[in-house]
Formats: C-alpha cells, structure tokens, sequence
C-alpha cells in the first residue's frame, strides 16, 4: 500500500492498510493507523499520531515544527483522530513547551483546502474549517463549529460548541457557543438556528437560546441585570446554562 516512490523513515510506524501516494514523505516518530489514506507529495513529520480513517489529500504538510521564534526543537507532537478530511495544503503544526507541547484534532472533522492550525491548537469534533481560515496559537475550537471560508482566530481564542462564522470573519475575541459571528471585527449577529435544526434540538431550546441572545447582545438593560435574566432561562434549558458557563469562563472577553 505505500508507493514504491515514496520516502517512509525506518522508525515510522504504519499500519498495513495505509495507502501512502508517490513522492509522499513520512519521517521519524510517525504514527499511521489502520484505513488512512496519504495522497501524492504529502509531508509528514514527527512526533505526530494519525488515527483511523483518515483522508490527507496532495501537498498537506503535517506535523512540521511550529512558527514559534521559542521553540528551540523541544519533543513536542501532533495528535490526529479518526475519519478526518485533511484538503491541499492545510498546515498542522506540532505543540510548543508553552501550550501543553500537543496539538490536537479531534474526530469527524473537515479541514478545507489551504487551512492553517498553528501550534497548541486544540480542535474538537465534527468541526468544519473552510478553504483558508487560520488559526494562530492556542486557539480552542468546541464541537460542531463551522469557521466560514477565510476565517481568521487570534491566539488563545476559544470558540464554543455549535458556532458558526461568516465569510472572511476576523475574530479577537471569545465566541459564546451557538453564537453566529460575521464581520471584521467579528460582531454578533444571532443564533446557529439553521445548525441547530439540522442536529435536532428541539423548538424549545432554540427559543431559550435565541431569547437569551437577545438579552446579552440587544437588550438595553444594564449587562448585570441581563445576566441575571439569562441565568433565570438557563435553570430550564441545559444549552443556555452551557452558554453562561462558557461566558464565565472567558478571559479574552467575548464577541457581542
């Protein structure tokens, strides 16, 4: 299953499914499990693990040092999952001493062509990242987020669950889960309503949702006495207590 063109470093360890294309190079410290699929003129550098699955197509480059003018060749790595879709030229760079020494994505994800994920970033499950977003250091992405096509995330940025960005969104600060941002600054523009009914939640947690939007972005209360009417929806709804939980743990400040 790996072409005779291609360049596989003794120590790498593949499993014996794994189809990697011409002119690929895989170096030391490699992990490739079961069912992953490497495409033609690929780099992968270690120390990094690729899970099952996984799709990488043409001129990826995967697990290449970070752009850190401090790491100085520290044993740090990357960590890929299962059932992933790697495009052309996405970037993955391995962790740094400073931000936990990992990098790491999650499962079920879809990273578009020409996709950079920088050192320490940390990416959940059944994310989308379309053609060209970025994302500096240290940056959180929850489970079920979708960046718009050339999305840009300023370091240790956390973007919570079910968020969705508009097309060319420039983010600085927090994105509260379920939240819709869009602009450069990014401002908050409503709720993920057509991306929470497309997974199922129910009509009554998306209203809760919506009218707590409304109470932190547009009422024209004091913020303290918008929180508190927040707090009094979210003892009924478990989405908007994860929003207020999400909210008071931010320490960037958050995208209103």
């Amino acid at each position: 299953m790996i072409h005779p063109q291609a360049i596989v470093d003794a120590s790498a360890k593949i499993a014996d499914d794994v189809s990697i294309g011409p002119f690929t190079v895989v170096g030391a410290n490699v992990e490739i499990d079961s069912g992953t699929t490497v495409a033609s003129h690929v780099v992968i550098n270690g120390p990094t693990k690729i899970g099952k699955d996984n799709r990488i197509f043409q001129f990826a480059s995967i697990g290449e040092k970070p752009q850190d003018l401090k790491f100085a060749d520290e044993a740090t790595e990357l960590i890929v999952g299962d059932r992933n879709t790697i495009r052309e030229y996405v970037t993955l760079h391995r962790g740094t001493p400073g931000g936990g020494s990992v990098t790491r994505v999650g499962n079920d994800n879809l990273l578009m062509a020409n996709v950079h994920v920088a050192h320490d970033c940390m990416i959940a499950d059944h994310v989308i990242l379309a053609n060209a977003t970025a994302l500096a250091g240290h940056v959180v992405v929850e489970e079920h987020v979708i960046l718009g096509g050339y999305t840009t995330v300023h370091q240790f940025t956390r973007i919570g669950a079910h968020a969705f960005t508009g097309f060319s969104t420039a983010i600085d600060r927090d994105v509260l889960p379920f939240f819709t941002v869009a602009g450069n600054r990014a401002r908050a523009v409503g709720i993920n309503k057509e991306g929470l009914k497309r997974r199922k939640f129910s009509v009554e947690s998306i209203r809760a949702l919506q009218e707590a939007f409304k109470l932190l972005i547009k009422s024209t209360c004091s913020h303290k006495v918008a929180l508190e009417k927040v707090e009094e929806i979210a003892q009924q709804d478990s989405n908007v207590r994860m929003m207020l939980n999400f909210l008071d743990a931010s320490e960037r400040g958050w995208i209103r």
